[in-house]
């Protein structure tokens, strides 16, 4: 009797090993890449001011972005908060950079002109612990301000880096 449980038990384990190993083979090379290998580098998306006002919750089909020191968030998780008729969505479709470092929703500090002149340390302060502690933390990062990534004379901007990709090489772009 214990003879056939140990011949039922290494059957079973030649089966289990056979069946394991056909599964594998079975599949390209392709499709055996690391779960967890090195991340690709992603291509980033510059979005012009016309861009970005697409997507200012207006729609309900469409994505929600807003852009906070030249970053573009998708912020379409939070749609009760910046979707159509809510409290923040002035904030959305936009640079809101000044607004969120003033905590206002005032139309002056709705621009992204020179968005960080004038702010006092505590503004400054403010607005790199939102940028750091709730936009980075609770939304994906989507593209970047054609404000962060070009100079004025539209040429590149050589000091770009994504937020989310700190191995970017800007040659790999341009």
């Amino acid at each position: 009797e214990s003879n056939l449980g140990r011949r039922m038990v290494v059957s079973l384990v030649g089966f289990v090993f056979v069946f394991t190993a056909l599964v594998v083979l079975s599949f390209s090379a392709e499709e055996l890449k690391l779960k967890y290998g090195p991340a690709e580098s992603q291509p980033v998306r510059l979005f012009t001011d016309e861009d970005l006002a697409k997507y200012n919750g207006q729609e309900d089909n469409r994505p929600i972005y807003m852009a906070v020191k030249g970053v573009v968030f998708d912020v379409t998780s939070g749609r009760d908060f910046y979707g159509k008729d809510s409290l923040y969505n002035s904030l959305v479709g936009k640079d809101s950079t000044r607004a969120v470092a003033k905590m206002s929703l005032k139309a002056e500090d709705l621009t992204d002109d020179d968005v960080t002149t004038g702010l006092s340390e505590d503004e400054l302060q403010s607005l790199d612990d939102v940028f750091n502690n709730v936009y980075k933390a609770k939304y994906p990062i989507v593209g970047y301000t054609a404000q962060r990534i070009l100079n004025k004379d539209g040429s590149p901007n050589r000091n770009f880096k994504p937020e989310d990709q700190p191995h970017f090489n800007l040659k790999d772009e341009f």
